[in-house]
């Protein structure tokens, strides 16, 4: 690769850097808070941020912050398209979710991550709901077990430094995801937030390769070892209906 596709692929993963600065929690971000967060030199910044405006994925409010711009209106219905479930596959998540009346998630891996790419809530007041679109680490959690099973050891050990328990954390993790393989499901009881637990099965390719994981997730006292047998079943049958509604993975 020569230096100025080097050069190019650093502008491309700032700008990248600079969009993930923007959430639900942070919608609009003022220049001196981009470029603390980023860590870029104000000069930089200021460049990158130029050129998402002029493209439309960065706009200026009345208080002179920065938001997501138009562009992603077409990008969000394009997403929405290729990632809706078909209806077969959207009915299975919301009989098991009536059947259990526990919430539904489905997830796929990126990266280092997990995202739920379609949920169905369950009719419990109290109830964990992890929204479409948020994007969960893969260091904890039955999705997450299931998600790394045949993952690459380079990719396990990412995972790893990612986590609160640094690189030695990548034994367990590769320990969980063989489990979750010989087993079929995998439980979680309070990995990532004391009181939560869930429990989670593969959606596979019909390659066998694992390409989702399918999960139920809420209060820890209602995942009871005698409801565990119940839940994977229907997950596992479920998993199979879903399969045959994924895009193509990658």
């Amino acid at each position: 690769m020569s230096e100025s596709e080097r050069g190019g692929m650093r502008t491309v993963q700032r700008a990248i850097d600079i969009l993930g600065l923007f959430g639900e929690e942070r919608p609009a971000l003022t220049l001196r808070e981009i470029v603390e967060g980023s860590g870029l030199p104000k000069t930089t910044a200021l460049r990158l941020l130029q050129t998402l405006r002029m493209n439309g994925l960065l706009w200026l409010d009345e208080h002179g912050r920065y938001t997501a711009g138009p562009t992603f209106l077409r990008w969000v219905r394009l997403a929405d398209q290729g990632w809706r479930l078909p209806a077969t596959a959207r009915r299975a998540l919301r009989e098991l979710a009536a059947e259990h009346r526990e919430t539904v998630h489905l997830y796929v891996r990126r990266d280092v991550h997990r995202i739920c790419i379609a949920q169905e809530e369950g009719p419990q007041a109290l109830r964990h709901v992890v929204r479409v679109g948020d994007e969960l680490p893969l260091w904890a959690g039955g999705p997450s077990k299931v998600l790394l099973i045949g993952a690459d050891p380079a990719l396990v050990e990412r995972v790893a430094r990612r986590s609160p328990h640094g690189t030695r954390h990548a034994r367990t993790l590769t320990e969980w995801a063989a489990e979750a393989a010989r087993a079929g499901y995998a439980v979680s009881h309070g990995e990532h937030e004391e009181g939560l637990s869930s429990v989670a099965v593969p959606v596979r390719s019909r390659g066998g390769e694992v390409v989702a994981t399918l999960s139920f997730g809420g209060p820890s006292a209602r995942f009871t070892a005698e409801r565990l047998p119940r839940f994977v079943s229907s997950l596992t049958a479920a998993a199979r209906t879903v399969s045959g509604g994924l895009p193509l993975m990658g």
